[in-house]
């Protein structure tokens, strides 16, 4: 009979503690860190090249409401300074009845009104809606509401 010298299989943890595999470990541990460091700082290089271009702004938020104290969708929005006649600005209302348009930071007066042309009540009746002030001091957020008749 011939008889075969067997070695034992090693076990799982000696696969993983040898000298060789400690130092690609610790390269690998490094790199990562090095690579951190790197991601990190381009990251903040980048938010600050982006924040010193962009002016200051504030922000006109607001809701457009129905008679029946739902919010309305798709309704048209229009904003003017209160010191000109046309509307500078027009954006409509969301599926929550709601609107944002960014603004000039500073002391301003706005005017906000909802142009309801197609919309009508659930009776049928055609809807009306009243104009809106918003001042803005800085650069804020200002809420409104718009409440159609």
């Amino acid at each position: 009979m011939i008889s075969r010298s067997r070695t034992a299989p090693p076990r799982p943890l000696e696969l993983y503690s040898g000298p060789a595999y400690r130092m690609a470990l610790l390269g690998l541990c490094v790199s990562a860190m090095v690579g951190l460091g790197r991601s990190a700082a381009a990251a903040e290089d980048f938010w600050s090249a982006e924040n010193k271009h962009e002016k200051p702004y504030a922000v006109i938020f607001g809701t457009v409401w129905g008679p029946d104290d739902h919010p309305v969708y798709g309704v048209k929005i229009k904003i003017r300074r209160e010191n000109e006649k046309k509307a500078r600005w027009e954006l409509y209302s969301d599926h929550s009845g709601e609107f944002a348009q960014r603004a000039p930071a500073g002391k301003q007066d706005y005017v906000v009104w909802a142009e309801v042309k197609d919309h009508k009540s659930a009776n049928g009746n055609p809807l009306q809606g009243d104009e809106v002030k918003v001042h803005i001091d800085a650069d804020e957020r200002v809420d409104t509401g718009l409440h159609l008749k």
